[in-house]
């Protein structure tokens, strides 16, 4: 009766938080603080069906971002690679794949590319156009090491480079993020956390940042740029089986239930959570939703996939829809596979 006061409390803390973030929206959000904001994009189709509350339910690859932790559930080898048609014409692509060592210890790779697309060239004297055009593209390379430590803790490690281009003007750097997964042995529940975008202060370079300079030879001096925190992000969430053969509720061979609650904390924006469900019938079909709290933008979520198993290898295709309220609603697919 005590450890399931415990875990009930912990749960409530969580979600009071969430509410009390969402309840306190006048305060100074810290919006624009830092550099790379696009780390802090949600990835992987399935967590994404779910409103990225992945933190503990992630049990394959794609969950490296959320949790490093995730990467030590792996069986044998898998990979995944995704495509997501974002707000205003930015497009991004994952790629991953990982493998279990031996049995306590995993290794994974995450690559995520981000292209803005087209964008038009203009100044002062040309408001309309310079006839030349640029783009945005962002660049994350992950590698990440996980270990089961016992039958009931995991742990991870990711370290990864970064690189941002706008234009002519860049920034390159490199961060790590760290993740534990714990099954508390109470009730089916499970724990994760994380700490992602750990690294340096980073300052942008390139001819962007220059200015005429009579002082110069060239007539061109370069601006010192401000430096700016990457968006490190807390995460920690809780997920459970409420259906399923190893269920601690409701025992089914046939039939999955999975929630899972995250809560958020970026240094850059308020405290903000995500509560995501996942229906699974035979190990074969799947049908998820979710939902944002304080969110500047996203709303609901949904997603579905269809996976096909056999006693060598098994592949899936998945789909997911999230709205993002005036920036309209994205699209991703994904492709994963296990063998």
């Amino acid at each position: 009766m005590i450890k399931r006061i415990k875990i009930y409390y912990i749960i409530g803390l969580v979600l009071c938080s969430i509410s009390f973030s969402q309840d306190n929206v006048d305060v100074v959000t810290k919006v624009a603080t830092a550099a790379a904001n696009w780390l802090k994009l949600e990835t992987g189709t399935r967590a994404i069906g779910m409103s990225g509350a992945y933190t503990a339910a992630g049990d394959d690859v794609s969950g490296i971002p959320y949790n490093p932790a995730s990467v030590s559930f792996v069986k044998g080898q898998e990979g995944f690679l995704s495509t997501t048609q974002y707000v205003a014409g930015i497009t991004y692509n994952v790629l991953g794949y990982a493998t279990n060592m031996s049995g306590v210890d995993y290794a994974g790779i995450h690559l995520f590319f981000l292209d803005s697309g087209s964008m038009d060239v203009t100044n002062e004297f040309y408001p309309d156009g310079t006839g030349e055009t640029f783009s945005m593209t962002g660049l994350c390379a992950r590698g990440t090491y996980g270990r089961r430590v016992t039958n009931r803790l995991r742990i991870g490690f990711t370290g990864k480079y970064i690189r941002e281009q706008i234009y002519t003007t860049s920034m390159q750097s490199f961060a790590f993020d760290i993740g534990s997964h714990f099954d508390t042995g109470l009730y089916g529940f499970v724990l994760g956390m994380s700490i992602s975008n750990i690294g340096p202060e980073v300052k942008y370079e390139g001819d962007g940042l220059e200015i005429e300079c009579e002082e110069s030879p060239t007539g061109y001096c370069q601006q010192i740029a401000e430096a700016f925190s990457l968006p490190m992000t807390f995460r920690i969430g809780f997920a459970n089986h409420i259906v399923g053969p190893e269920s601690e509720f409701i025992k089914s061979k046939d039939h999955t239930f999975l929630i899972s609650i995250d809560a958020i904390n970026p240094i850059d924006f308020i405290l903000h959570g995500a509560m995501g469900v996942e229906y699974g019938f035979a190990d074969m079909f799947f049908l998820r939703g979710g939902t944002h709290f304080g969110h500047d933008t996203a709303d609901i979520s949904l997603g579905a996939g269809f996976q096909i198993n056999s006693d060598v290898f098994s592949l899936g295709l998945d789909y997911a829809y999230v709205n993002y309220g005036i920036l309209d609603y994205t699209h991703q697919f994904g492709l994963n596979f296990r063998f």
